[in-house]
């Protein structure tokens, strides 16, 4: 159960979310030289006036195809994980959570990777330029030709790095939200509790990893065009804050931060109202009806 809630919540979550990922990433990695993008919203005027609003979702066929697989390798681990831990309790959450997300790192990182050059293809270009992918399965399969499997992993560490704390940050704070907000299956105004939890979840946790996931965007989209400018994750660091200062780990925030809650919130709610359906001794949220008189253990959803 825990697996296929994952899929559904993926797949609402990156339709959600893809346009404010690429808005992300191509602020990430603009040439801070030349800057295309002053922010946010003029990256995605930008966008949408140069390469019309599909420009925006440009390379979501990764992400729809990873994302959902990837969200249910990391609700399936961390659903099992609790179980394996037997007690639920927030020390718990953060293990599995982290657990989760280290796992998942091994599809995450080629996904990532395929989904930020196809972002970057054609920046600044509505039509008449050359593809250099065709999509994300060929974008990943000339990369492994070109250099290999290390090629396909590039940015694997940053991934690792990102991910585990991240979604051990991710799981606490959506349980500690849930708690605190009284999230049981008969409360009242149940959907929009779990909303708002999930939402906060996804930007908690992203402000915690933030400046990691600049790193990582740097490096899987150095290489486009022929150009290696990194030999190492320290040398990206180093010369991301010699050329722009510490603010570099700031950059394509509020984009991030904007999808975040919308994302998560999606992400989260789905899974959570597919398990308290699952179950058959839940009748499912009622949002009107007052909340019967049971104790927090009878009544409190497991694995959110």
């Amino acid at each position: 159960m825990d697996f296929i809630a994952g899929c559904l919540g993926g797949a609402a979550g990156v339709l959600v979310g893809h346009p404010f990922d690429t808005v992300k990433v191509r602020l990430q990695v603009q040439n801070a030289d030349k800057p295309l993008y002053r922010g946010t919203f003029h990256c995605f005027q930008s966008i949408i006036r140069q390469e019309s609003v599909f420009g925006l979702y440009k390379g979501i066929g990764s992400p729809m195809m990873g994302l959902t697989f990837i969200n249910a390798i990391v609700f399936g681990v961390q659903g099992n994980t609790m179980r394996w831990l037997g007690e639920d309790t927030p020390r718990n959450q953060f293990l599995a959570g982290a657990a989760a997300g280290a796992i998942q790192t091994v599809v995450c990182c080629p996904m990532e990777l395929a989904k930020t050059r196809m972002q970057m293809q054609g920046t600044g270009v509505k039509t008449g330029y050359k593809k250099m992918y065709k999509n994300s399965f060929d974008c990943l399969l000339r990369i492994y030709k070109q250099e290999g499997l290390r090629g396909v992993n590039r940015g694997m560490v940053t991934t690792l790095v990102r991910e585990t704390p991240a979604f051990g940050v991710y799981f606490l704070s959506y349980d500690l939200l849930t708690r605190s907000l009284g999230c049981e299956p008969d409360a009242r105004f149940l959907i929009p509790k779990l909303l708002f939890a999930g939402g906060m979840a996804g930007v908690i946790s992203w402000v915690c990893n933030y400046p990691v996931d600049v790193i990582k965007s740097r490096l899987q989209a150095d290489g486009v065009g022929g150009v290696n400018q990194y030999s190492s994750i320290a040398d990206c660091i180093r010369q991301s804050v010699r050329k722009e200062g510490y603010m570099v780990f700031t950059r394509g925030l509020t984009s991030t931060l904007l999808r975040a809650f919308p994302v998560n919130a999606a992400t989260f709610a789905t899974v959570t109202l597919f398990l308290m359906y699952a179950q058959p001794e839940n009748r499912g949220p009622k949002d009107c009806e007052p909340a019967p008189t049971q104790t927090e253990e009878q009544t409190r959803p497991t694995n959110l």
